[in-house]
């Protein structure tokens, strides 16, 4: 598996697309009103399955752990919403630290992981 985070807006999706050879079809984007959808080989946004979390009272870490099998061999992206301005409402704090523990997580699972800040690509891992 391969994570690339970095901020709203900096190329993490055309980065994934050039470096993967990915078509439209191979990209699952999570909303929130839908959670997560495991075993496509690009999973988008995965800060809107962790919101989907918080709203509807689950973990989004034991979630992935229960289905770590199923996301092994995708490309990950997430956005980092777990640095910067703490939130003032107790749900938005709560959606940042879910979304950085699993980002943690994911990072440590990942067998690679990519910074993308102003379209620029930082390796990470």
């Amino acid at each position: 598996m391969d994570l690339i985070i970095g901020g709203a807006y900096q190329g993490k999706l055309a980065c994934a697309k050039k470096r993967y050879g990915l078509a439209e079809g191979d990209i699952y984007t999570c909303t929130e009103a839908e959670g997560i959808r495991f075993g496509a080989r690009c999973i988008n946004r995965i800060e809107e399955f962790t919101l989907w979390c918080v709203r509807n009272e689950k973990d989004a870490l034991t979630i992935f752990r229960d289905n770590r099998e199923a996301w092994q061999n995708s490309v990950l992206l997430c956005q980092d919403i777990f640095c910067g301005v703490v939130p003032m409402g107790a749900d938005m704090r709560a959606w940042r630290e879910m979304t950085g523990r699993l980002a943690a997580y994911l990072a440590d699972e990942a067998d690679s992981v990519t910074r993308m800040f102003c379209g620029l690509e930082t390796r990470l891992k």
